[in-house]
């Protein structure tokens, strides 16, 4: 049992409500300035169906043409080390009540070079 654990499914500025693009979506509840981690939403491993596994930052995630996010992929992480996985930077500042959007496909099984797909620093 974990008695002391700061860990939260999204990071305190960051919910989860209905979105006029589809279904949930992933909106910011204070100002986030450009250039901001927004964190991990998938990490990589074989045994995964379509090889990632997608956190909760990454379930709520809407597509849009215009996004205001970009997916980068990345093999390191500061806290976990070497771990293949994907992360969500964004693009603009954000207002409060601004859904996060990602321009990307959804699957992966209809386009072979889905992973290259994302509008995302390789």
């Amino acid at each position: 049992m974990i008695k002391d654990s700061n860990w939260r499914p999204l990071p305190n500025f960051l919910t989860i409500k209905q979105s006029s693009i589809e279904g949930l979506g992933l909106f910011a509840t204070k100002f986030i300035k450009a250039g901001t981690d927004l964190g991990m939403t998938h990490v990589y491993h074989s045994r995964f169906h379509d090889n990632y596994l997608r956190l909760a930052l990454g379930a709520f995630v809407n597509h849009h043409e215009i996004p205001n996010c970009s997916a980068e992929f990345r093999d390191t992480d500061p806290i976990l080390g070497k771990v293949k996985h994907i992360r969500i930077i964004t693009r603009k500042g954000l207002d409060p009540g601004e859904e996060i959007t990602v321009k990307y496909v959804i699957n992966k099984l209809e386009d072979p070079n889905w992973e290259f797909e994302y509008e995302a620093t390789q």
